[in-house]
């Protein structure tokens, strides 16, 4: 099993590439501020191919990239099907600060929607470059955000559980109910449901900072007490 990351140069994001082995097809998760260049490298290095991309949200620090990425290998954007109008103007509703932040650094931002937008729901299994990944639904950052669940797999070398968290959850903390689309409740409603019935063993690769365990987070994470 291959992993890489590239940071975003904005609010951190994280890029992910997940392949089953160098020299394969690999899909990318949530291409943030100024990361296509990056991304190509490590796509040249392990000697990737892309066939999708995929958005756990539609926040624009985690969609930034999608067009460049999605056009410059010919794939499609996945993204839920509740948070797909945030690709028409992932800008609406970010707010002053956000949005000088992240003009600060790139400038004024010219948005172009992604040619070709698939978009997923709940439970679904995409079967996506060797990788059979699983969708949950778990809104409360935003409508559509979702969880991306990877099972082991000995075949690819991966002994535990991954799950591509978005910002739903982090190590020791969990995303924001204050941005656009969020909602206090729906995240409790999420973290009970979507993520504290996973197993102890899971890796999580989170949106932001570093990947952590379901185990770690569920005696550590304060947001997860008494739910």
């Amino acid at each position: 099993m291959l992993i890489d990351r590239v940071e975003a140069s904005v609010f951190g994001t994280n890029c992910y590439v997940l392949a089953p082995q160098a020299g394969a097809e690999c899909v990318v998760v949530d291409p943030g501020v100024d990361v296509a260049d990056r991304l190509a490298e490590v796509l040249r290095r392990h000697r990737l191919k892309p066939v999708a991309v995929l958005l756990t949200h539609g926040h624009v620090d985690h969609t930034y990239s999608v067009t460049p990425v999605c056009g410059a290998y010919g794939v499609a954007a996945t993204i839920h099907h509740d948070d797909a109008h945030r690709l028409r103007d992932p800008l609406a509703g970010l707010g002053e600060p956000l949005r000088a932040a992240l003009e600060a650094t790139t400038g004024t931002v010219r948005w172009k929607d992604p040619e070709e937008v698939v978009t997923v729901g709940d439970a679904q299994r995409l079967a996506l470059a060797g990788l059979d990944l699983t969708v949950s639904h778990a809104p409360g950052h935003t409508e559509g955000s979702v969880l991306f669940s990877l099972e082991p797999s000995a075949a690819r070398g991966q002994d535990v559980p991954l799950l591509l968290s978005g910002d739903v959850l982090f190590a020791g903390s969990i995303g924001r109910t204050d941005l656009p689309g969020g909602d206090p409740l729906a995240m409790r409603r999420s973290l009970a449901t979507r993520v504290l019935p996973l197993a102890d063993a899971t890796v999580v690769l989170p949106g932001h900072g570093p990947a952590t365990t379901i185990g770690r987070e569920r005696a550590a994470n304060p947001h997860l007490r008494g739910l």
